[in-house]
């Protein structure tokens, strides 16, 4: 898994509306990348939701959004019109940008061994270098988490 003191990885992804993020255009401002499992399910809306509620905090903090999910560009699309999220999701069908972030990783749940991703926030800085990272994401405070670290 990436961490502090890292370098944002070199990445082009599809955003919901078909459209490529390249992240070498995203260095220059305060930049969170956080990876959610899965569009529309319970816990990754609340996160969603709670970044999207504080949106106007994180801007005026400085921070520029980026939620990534392995979803297809249509259930993304379909996410980000549901909750007109103020932010890009990028849809990382395969999984190239989770893989560089290393959060497609073994799961356990209800006993059951499975691969998946691991609900991760990454924080960098104007330089594009790590200087967080959020593995314990509480969804309920997502953005006093990256506000109060």
């Amino acid at each position: 898994m990436l961490k502090v003191g890292d370098k944002l990885p070199q990445f082009k992804g599809i955003n919901q509306d078909g459209e490529t993020i390249d992240s070498e255009k995203l260095i220059g401002n305060k930049l969170v990348v956080f990876f959610y499992p899965q569009a529309n399910t319970p816990t990754c809306t609340v996160e969603a939701c709670n970044l999207s509620d504080n949106y106007s905090k994180l801007e005026k903090a400085g921070f520029q959004l980026l939620g990534i999910s392995g979803d297809t560009v249509k259930k993304q699309k379909n996410f980000h019109s549901k909750y007109a999220f103020p932010y890009d999701l990028i849809a990382d069908e395969n999984k190239d940008i989770i893989e560089k972030f290393g959060v497609w990783q073994e799961k356990k749940t209800f006993g059951k061994t499975y691969m998946g991703i691991v609900r991760t926030t990454f924080i960098f800085d104007e330089k594009g270098i790590c200087t967080r990272v959020i593995e314990k994401v509480t969804s309920k405070t997502a953005a006093e988490q990256i506000l109060g670290g």
